[in-house]
């Protein structure tokens, strides 16, 4: 019963071995894998979270202004469109030459 006993611790003790040799290449396994992804997003050039946030509020904010600015425009166009039309001009022949010309020297 002895000998049994002892084959048996044997091979318990090499299972544990061997269960801890895959744990160990898992880890390193792990290790690889996470350095690749992280050289891959690097090359990517990608954003971050935070940074990809910022420029979304500062386009939100530009496209409000935007728009208070084009609605700012509508009514300043209906004031000059409701405005009275400027008068016309006098035709040249009618204006006086001269001296007596506005503008003119005396």
């Amino acid at each position: 019963m002895q000998t049994s006993n002892r084959l048996l611790d044997d091979l318990a003790k090499v299972a544990s071995g061997a269960a801890s040799a895959v744990a160990g290449i898992r880890q390193e396994v792990d290790v690889l894998v996470r350095q690749r992804l992280e050289r891959l997003v690097a090359d990517f050039d990608l954003v971050t979270r935070e940074e990809f946030e910022a420029v979304r509020a500062t386009a939100a904010n530009a496209r409000a202004e935007q728009e208070a600015l084009a609605e700012r425009i509508a009514r300043l166009e209906e004031r000059v469109d409701g405005a009275e039309a400027p008068t016309p001009a006098p035709p040249a022949e009618a204006m006086p030459s001269g001296p007596e010309a506005p503008g003119g020297r005396a």
